[in-house]
C-alpha cells in the first residue's frame, strides 16, 4: 500500500489561449482575453454570441470529435516527464466532462474514452469517466490520489476536458439565459477546454528522478442543496464543506485563490458566503483570480488547468506563497477544492 504524499508531476492544457500550459499561463498572467464573437451562432437579441473559441479546430466540427482534440495534446503533454521511464506500471486515467446537457449524445462519453485510450497508447491501463461539471476535475484529482495510496497505480492521470460550442448546448444557454451580452450582463462566455495532471507518490517520483511540479496536499468536496436556476438561496454550505476537507484548520493560510467564477451572480455569492465560513483560511480571501475572464467558461476543464497555471507559477518563480487554493462549483451541486503546495 502507498502512502505520504502525493506529488504533480505532469500538467498539460489546451485552451483559446494557447496550445499548451505555458502559452496558456502566459496569456492569463497577462490577462489576455479571447473573447470574440462566434462565427455564426446568433443570439435570442439578434447579436453574435460571444464566446471563447479555439481557433485551431474547424467551427463546425462538433460532438465527442471536437473533445477528443481538445484533450489529446493536454493529455500528452502532461505525460511528457514518464516518457523513456521503464518499470511503471499502467497509468490509470480519469476523465471529467460536463453534466448531462442539450449538445452530448448518450454515446459521446463512450467514444471519447475509447478515442483517448487508443491514442495515448499501451501506457494507459484502466479508464474511468466523469460527468460531474466544473467540479468534476477535482473530483478525479481526490480519487486519483486515493487509488495511489492504497496501492492500485503507480500513476494517475487526471483530466477534465468540456466544450460549450456545440450550437445545441449554446442555443440551450441562450433560453436559459446564461449567456454573457450588453442585454444581460451577469450571464457569462462560453469556452472550451482541456486539462491534464499526472499524479504519483512523492517516493516515485523520487526514485524515478522525477521534479515534483506541486505537492496534492489536500482535496475537498461537498454538495450544495440550494442549485443555481432554483429558488433556494445558496449560503455557501457544499463549498464550505469542500474548503475545510481540502484545507484543515492547522494548515498555513493560502496564499493565492483560482476560481471558475464566471460573472454569474449566483457564484460569486457563494463565495462570500464559503468565505466568511472560513475566516482563518485565506491570507486575503478578496484577492482571487477568475480565469474565465480570459478563457471563458470552461466547465469540466476547470479544476485541472487551475492545477496547470499554479504549476507554472512555481516553475517560473512568480507564484504568490507557499499554498494555492483551487475550487469550482458544478450546477447539479457538486462542489470540490485542492490545496497545491510547494515541494
Amino acid at each position: 500500500m502507498q502512502s505520504g504524499r502525493i506529488a504533480i508531476i505532469g500538467c498539460g492544457g489546451r485552451t483559446a489561449l494557447g496550445f499548451d500550459r505555458v502559452s496558456t499561463a502566459a496569456a492569463v498572467r497577462a490577462g489576455i482575453p479571447a473573447l470574440a464573437e462566434h462565427p455564426y451562432m446568433i443570439d435570442r437579441f439578434g447579436n453574435p454570441m460571444r464566446v471563447a473559441r479555439d481557433l485551431g479546430l474547424d467551427p463546425l466540427l462538433a460532438g465527442a470529435r471536437r473533445l477528443v482534440d481538445l484533450a489529446l495534446p493536454a493529455a500528452h503533454e502532461a505525460l511528457r516527464p514518464i516518457q523513456g521511464q521503464q518499470g511503471l506500471s499502467p497509468v490509470r486515467l480519469l476523465v471529467c466532462t460536463g453534466e448531462p446537457r442539450p449538445g452530448q449524445s448518450e454515446s459521446f462519453a463512450a467514444v471519447l474514452v475509447e478515442a483517448l485510450r487508443e491514442a495515448l497508447g499501451p501506457r494507459i491501463g484502466t479508464v474511468a469517466h466523469l460527468a460531474r461539471g466544473h467540479a468534476g476535475g477535482l473530483l478525479a484529482l481526490a480519487l486519483g490520489a486515493q487509488a495511489i495510496r492504497e496501492g492500485r497505480t503507480q500513476l494517475a492521470l487526471v483530466g477534465g476536458v468540456d466544450s460549450y460550442l456545440h450550437p445545441e448546448t449554446l442555443e440551450w444557454l441562450d433560453d436559459l439565459e446564461q449567456l454573457h451580452s450588453e442585454q444581460n450582463l451577469y450571464g457569462f462566455c462560453p469556452g472550451e477546454a482541456a486539462g491534464f495532471v499526472l499524479l504519483a507518490s512523492s517516493d516515485l517520483a523520487r526514485s524515478a528522478g522525477i521534479r515534483p511540479l506541486l505537492d496534492l496536499a489536500g482535496v475537498g468536496y461537498g454538495r450544495e442543496t440550494n442549485l443555481i436556476k432554483t429558488e433556494g438561496i445558496c449560503l455557501g454550505e457544499g463549498l464550505s464543506d469542500a474548503f475545510r476537507m481540502a484545507a484543515p484548520p492547522e494548515s498555513p493560510k493560502v496564499d493565492r485563490i483560482l476560481c471558475d467564477m464566471n460573472g454569474e451572480r449566483y457564484r460569486g455569492n457563494e463565495y462570500g458566503f464559503a468565505a466568511i465560513r472560513n475566516p482563518t483560511l485565506f491570507r486575503n480571501a478578496a484577492d482571487f483570480e477568475t480565469p474565465a475572464d480570459c478563457w471563458g467558461d470552461i466547465g469540466a476543464a476547470s479544476g485541472p488547468l487551475f492545477v496547470c497555471l499554479a504549476a507554472e507559477a512555481e516553475a517560473r518563480n512568480y507564484s504568490k506563497g507557499l499554498q494555492t487554493l483551487v475550487w469550482a462549483s458544478s450546477e447539479q451541486g457538486l462542489r470540490a477544492a485542492a490545496l497545491l503546495r510547494r515541494m
